[in-house]
């Protein structure tokens, strides 16, 4: 039986979100669509094989994550960049987590790799849990619970 088949899987949001994202290569890639990155040959510099970076271009596309627009340059035939749409733009919270989450238990011994910045100043930010007025809660007050659409165990 798939994963995705037994009924608490199906309705967790986490497990919907991994049939899409969970793939090896699958968030980098999207890392990299962040980063300015549109072309099958801009995505191999991250080290994936070819086949795998297609099958898994082809699932972004699938899930909404990413869409295809062709281009051409001058001279040469018509190809086909992939860019983030509306649904994978709001991957970036998740980007910004596990970066934030690396940096901190997995530190390498240099500055991060990422910042994440107001595009208005460019001071830094910072992910949070905020409640229905606004307000931050701190990490340490924020509990997991199942919710209404849980069948429990």
């Amino acid at each position: 039986m798939k994963a995705m088949e037994l009924p608490a899987n199906s309705r967790c949001s986490i497990a919907r979100s991994l049939e899409v994202l969970g793939q090896k290569w699958s968030l980098l890639i999207v890392r990299e669509a962040f980063r300015g990155r549109t072309r099958f040959a801009e995505f191999q510099k991250i080290g994936v094989p070819t086949d795998l970076l297609a099958s898994r271009l082809e699932a972004l596309v699938e899930a909404g994550v990413l869409t295809r627009r062709p281009y051409q340059q001058p001279g040469q035939r018509t190809r086909v960049e992939y860019v983030l749409t509306p649904v994978g733009e709001d991957l970036l919270p998740v980007l910004a987590a596990l970066s934030e989450w690396g940096d901190e238990h997995l530190p390498t011994g240099h500055e991060p790799s990422t910042v994440y910045v107001d595009t208005t100043d460019e001071r830094p930010v910072h992910l949070a849990f905020v409640d229905a007025d606004g307000n931050v809660v701190a990490p340490e007050k924020v509990a997991y619970r199942r919710g209404p659409g849980d069948l429990g165990d």
